[in-house]
């Protein structure tokens, strides 16, 4: 089984984020990337399927040279080889358009993505690209078995859990839960050193039409000031929710 692991390059979420070029491009002065924690559980759920089940695992990034520390990473973590994608990733059909193609070229029989990106949070390209390539698509996801041609997935639905049965080609677009977090797993000094000589191959992009543009990000509104109200008091705090807050 071939397996694709999408990985984002995504700020850390402990960063300070600040903008420029009149707050329409973020300022990366500072900010400390890694890779998308949903597409880490994917990683640490194909790392499964390589040692259990002998599969290969690729993983690939649409951006430029400053994302191939992420990529590093990831084949410290245990992927094979890493392909990136020489375009910037501005748009979220432009990137599925970019993945679509690498998995056509490669040959994947499953595609692990995170159900969106900690950045952008759009949720978009994992089921964009299974259209794009004609494959099955389970998103959310947060368990996956796979045996020959079939697979078995569980996601997270409203008020609870669907399980599916589908077969390869799959995408899937995964979640906290498809691996525990104690699963997730730090390289260790003998994966740098391995990841330095497995292949980080650059492609060039296909053409792609971006059907978005950002116009200016706006950082949330700073907090109000706090209204302590006694718990025996609850007629003042019912006419603060009604009157004031608006929420009653």
């Amino acid at each position: 089984m071939k397996i694709l692991v999408c990985i984002s390059h995504v700020p850390d979420t402990t960063s300070k984020i600040n903008f420029t070029d009149g707050d329409s491009k973020l300022d990366t002065n500072g900010v400390q990337f890694v890779i998308n924690p949903n597409d880490e559980f994917g990683l640490t759920r194909a790392m499964w399927f390589k040692e259990k089940q002998g599969a290969s695992v690729d993983v690939v990034n649409v951006g430029g040279p400053e994302t191939e520390p992420t990529l590093r990473k990831a084949l410290a973590i245990g992927a094979d080889t890493a392909i990136r994608v020489n375009t910037p990733a501005t748009d979220g059909f432009a990137v599925a358009k970019q993945l679509a193609n690498v998995v056509k070229e490669g040959g994947y029989d499953l595609v692990i993505a995170g159900r969106e990106s900690i950045d952008y949070n759009g949720g978009m390209v994992p089921g964009m690209l299974a259209e794009l390539i004609g494959a099955n698509f389970v998103t959310n996801c947060i368990s996956l078995e796979v045996e020959g041609t079939n697979a078995k997935a569980t996601r997270e639905i409203d008020g609870g859990k669907e399980s599916v049965s589908t077969s390869l080609p799959l995408v899937i677009g995964g979640q906290k839960g498809l691996v525990e977090e104690s699963d997730l797993r730090i390289p260790n000094m003998r994966g740098i050193m391995q990841a330095r000589k497995k292949p980080l191959n650059v492609v060039e992009p296909v053409e792609a039409t971006k059907e978005t543009t950002t116009v200016k990000f706006e950082k949330p509104e700073p907090k109000g000031s706090v209204k302590m109200v006694s718990p025996d008091n609850l007629d003042e705090l019912v006419n603060l929710l009604h009157n004031e807050a608006k929420v009653i």
